[in-house]
């Protein structure tokens, strides 16, 4: 049988991608004041967070962090999960911000305004997925 995790991860990454794109265009709107600005910040980011996401997945399901052979599915894993998806998204911001606004003060803005609201939204995006057993076909939640 086929790997299911990859659909799993396919479908996490999907649902992130609506929600970080929306925040991202609302941010930069807010931001630059220039609600186009803000729609391709957010347009661009879909492919390049797309893929950035889908490989950040593949790499924590590849991480065996174990305690007495069990593995840790526990709060402080999403919260390690968070932090280093922020820091990759944060910076595909701040870039992508940067080249289409063309003002490195506004993406800097940008940048840091996600990582609040992004790591709060990121976070709660973990624990709803941690209660889906979808993909997961040898885990039921308790």
């Amino acid at each position: 049988m086929a790997d299911v995790s990859y659909k799993r991860h396919i479908a996490k990454t999907i649902t992130w991608r609506v929600v970080g794109t929306l925040d991202t265009i609302l941010l930069s709107w807010f931001i630059t004041g220039n609600p186009l600005s803000g729609l391709k910040i957010g347009i661009a980011e879909v492919t390049t967070k797309t893929i950035l996401y889908y490989l950040h997945e593949r790499v924590w399901y590849k991480i065996n962090l174990t305690k007495d052979g069990v593995l840790l599915e526990s709060r402080k894993r999403h919260i390690a999960k968070t932090v280093t998806w922020r820091l990759v998204g944060t910076l595909d911001t701040m870039t992508l911000a940067w080249i289409i606004s063309g003002d490195p003060l506004a993406a800097l803005k940008i940048g840091f305004a996600e990582v609040v609201t992004k790591m709060l939204l990121y976070y709660l995006h973990e624990r709803v997925w941690y209660k889906i057993d979808f993909g997961l076909p040898n885990r039921k939640n308790n």
